[in-house]
Parts: C-alpha cells; structure tokens; sequence
C-alpha cells in the first residue's frame, strides 16, 4: 500500500482491509471520534484503552459498529498504542482463524491459550514448566486426540518433550495444528470441544496462571486479547454465542474485547447479557444532521482521509464532496467507490477521476442497496426519513434494515438515518419530495 499520486495507484491506495501497525503513520487519520460522537472528548476506542490499562476487576468489552465503519483500523491503532506503553497484546482476525459459520465458544477459549502461549515467546518471557506440563496433561488425558500424536505429526520426530527448554516452542507447535484443525476438521474440532466441555474451569485456570506469568514479567501491565471479526456472524450464530455462553466468556483475569453484531445491540434478548460486558459503539462519521442537512465538518473529515491516501488533484472539482455525501461515511462504502471511480477512469485513460466516473460509481452501490429491500419495506424506511430516527417500530424490520445497511447509525445518542443512496432512490421514484 501506498500514497496515491496516479490513478493507477488509487486502488492500492484504497484497499478495505483495515490499516495496520507499520501503515498507521501515513495512513492513519486522527480526529474522527468528534465526528462520530458529536463530542471531541467522546471515544468509544479511548474508553477500553483506559480500560485495558485498569488496575482495578478486570473488564470485557464488545464493540459494535456497522461493518466498515473503521473498527479493525481503531483496534489496530489502540494495539499499537497499548504496545507502546509495554501492555502485551495479540488480535486474533476471527475471519482467518476460524469457523464464523460453526464457531462456537469453546474454540474462543482454545484460540486465547494458543495467543497468550505466543505472547510468552515473542516477549521472550519465561513460563513454568508446571503450567506447561498441565498444559500438555490437559490436552493428553480423556480424549482421542493424543498431543503426543500431534507433536509426532508436526515435527516428525518423537520423544521432544524430555528437552524441557523446547516445551513451549512444541506446544505452539501442536497449536498450530489445532488452529487449523478449528476451522477446517469438524471431527477433531468435536474432541477439541469434548475435551474443553468436560474440563472447562480447569483450562480456564491454565489461562489464568499464564497470564499471571505474564503479567509479572510485564511489570503488572496484563495482556490483551483481541477477537476481530465475530461482528461478522450471523444473526443466529452470535446469539448462540453470546446470548447462551456470556457468563464464562466475560470471566478472564485480562481485558478480552470482541467485536459484535450491531443488529443484536437492538436485539429484544440483548438485555440478559448486557450486564456481563462493557458495551461501546462505534458509529460512522456523520455527513449529514437529523435534519438531513449536510454537516461541514464531517464532509470535511471525509476530505482528510482521503487527502491521507491520495493526491487530491486525483479528483476533478465536485467529486469528492459527491462521493462524501452519497456514502453517508462509511468508509467502507467510500473506498467502494472511489475504486469503481478510479477504474472507470483508468479505462478512459484519464488522469482524473470524473464526477461521470463519480456517478456510475455511486449508481452500481445504490442498485446493490435497492436489491436489500422490498416494496413492502418502503412504508417502514419512509416513516424513518420523515421524522422517527430514534424510535423503533418494527424491531424485526428494523434489524433487517441494520444488517442490510440500508439504515446506518450516527452519534451517541445513537440516531439513525436511511443510506444517502436509498434516499436518493426515494426521491427518484418520487416518494420522497425533492428539497
């Protein structure tokens, strides 16, 4: 990735994976939060940095967002913050590392033993042989799945475990197996699962004393422990979860922090678990008020991102306050743009991206929007443009639209609006009154 000063370059310049450690430098753009919260001293990400950084009864936080609204980017840069000031952290990129379609708690649990075990060895700390002789018994005993067989079948050789040095660089070893075994052998997985299921309060006492080990060798500072992606389950999947599994996965002597679903913040069944974690939204940047005016400042934000990866001559004059409005800030959404803009560009040998470039664009996303609802939806998304963009009528309609991401979240009083794009249908067909 780098800073675009071509057209050809914008779409490496504009990739949506989320920014990481060595990118945050020059990529990164500060000053956002004021535009999400409405309040410049208001940051969601700052609440469990300070969290993570508490002496106090440790905390676990879920934090919310639509998808593409910059979560994994603020939790890479609250790492890289947290790393700064000597806290040992790991993100665990749950898209990559397991099953989202047949996770289940149990492999969560197996995942922090695996991240806390390399957190040992990239910080060159040392363990107990105690607690890695229990770690080895835990996984050797009462299961089909012998870790002996394992540390064969990784490192092709037997009786490795005599070497007490080697231990933890053989156990990461067989863990390294598990992990894939997670996500792509549903038998194994079943014996990992037997076995965490029949012994849970003694795995989760191993977590315990290793990440005691760590904590004393990192002069008090706990390790943090970071599952990205689980925002990505599916309505049923996270509920089985977390509505089912809350209790034991907010039970860790370290910060845990999930990433979750924003549907199921505005779930009826959300308040029997909300008690167990500390909950924070991240909303998008808002370029438009509740009046459905545009808000100057947010344009302006949006202006910044972009002027942090691209040259802005890059744009012809009326494109990018084009591309702010219609994409009612989500990145996400801007960046799809901005990279079927460029393309088009690209193909008329352009050295400037076209407010006509601009507007296929912006055409292509809207017609993926209008294709989320239905004529019987309109009633509900009009009464929400018209006035009601805090109250919820219809809580089953109103989850669809959220997950559709045909409604989008704003500010801390946590309003809501229409994607600028369905408006702009509206209006189009005449539903809604042009202003």
């Amino acid at each position: 990735m780098k800073y675009a000063v071509k057209v050809s370059e914008i779409v490496n310049a504009f990739s949506q994976e989320p920014l990481e450690t060595g990118q945050m430098d020059m990529f990164y753009c500060n000053g956002t939060m004021e535009y999400r919260t409405d309040d410049k001293y208001n940051s969601p990400v700052v609440d469990i940095f300070e969290g993570c950084q508490s002496t106090g009864e440790c905390t676990v936080f879920l934090l919310s967002g639509h998808r593409g609204c910059g979560k994994s980017t603020e939790l890479n840069k609250m790492s890289e913050r947290l790393t700064e000031k000597g806290y040992p952290v790991k993100i665990i990129n749950c898209g990559k590392d397991l099953d989202l379609f047949n996770i289940e708690y149990f492999d969560l649990f197996i995942i922090m033993g695996i991240v806390l075990l390399e957190i040992v060895e990239e910080s060159g700390f040392k363990i107990k042989n105690e607690i890695l002789d229990n770690i080895i018994g835990f996984w050797d005993s009462s299961t089909e799945i012998s870790v002996y067989q394992k540390i064969k079948k990784v490192s092709g050789r037997t009786g490795i475990l005599a070497n007490k040095k080697d231990s933890l660089t053989n156990i990461l070893d067989i863990f390294t197996g598990i992990k894939t075994d997670l996500k792509f052998s549903e038998e194994i997985r079943k014996e990992y699962h037997k076995k965490i299921a029949i012994c849970f309060s003694e795995w989760v006492q191993m977590l315990g004393d290793i990440s005691d080990e760590i904590t004393k060798q990192a002069d008090g500072r706990r390790p943090v422990v970071i599952f990205d992606g689980l925002d990505g389950l599916g309505p049923e999947n996270a509920k089985a979860l977390f509505y089912n599994h809350a209790a034991v996965l907010s039970c860790m002597k370290f910060p845990v922090i999930y990433t979750f679903p924003l549907t199921l913040l505005y779930d009826k069944g959300f308040m029997s678990v909300e008690n167990y974690f500390k909950i924070k939204i991240l909303p998008f940047i808002k370029t438009r008020t509740v009046e459905d005016v545009p808000f100057r400042d947010g344009i302006n934000m949006i202006y910044k991102i972009i002027e942090k990866r691209a040259d802005l001559s890059l744009f012809e004059l009326s494109v990018l306050e084009k591309l702010a409005w219609y994409t009612g800030g989500s990145l996400k959404d801007l960046f799809y743009v901005i990279n079927s803009s460029a393309k088009r560009a690209m193909r008329r040998h352009s050295e400037t991206i076209s407010e006509e470039d601009a507007s296929y664009a912006l055409e292509e996303l809207k017609t993926s929007l209008i294709k989320r609802i239905e004529e019987k939806d309109y009633e509900f998304l009009l009464n929400i443009y018209n006035g009601n963009k805090r109250g919820i009528t219809d809580r089953k309609m109103f989850l669809k639209m959220l997950q559709a991401s045909v409604v989008l979240i704003y500010g801390t009083g946590y309003w809501y609006n229409l994607h600028p794009l369905v408006i702009e249908f509206f209006k189009e067909q005449g539903l809604i009154v042009q202003k």
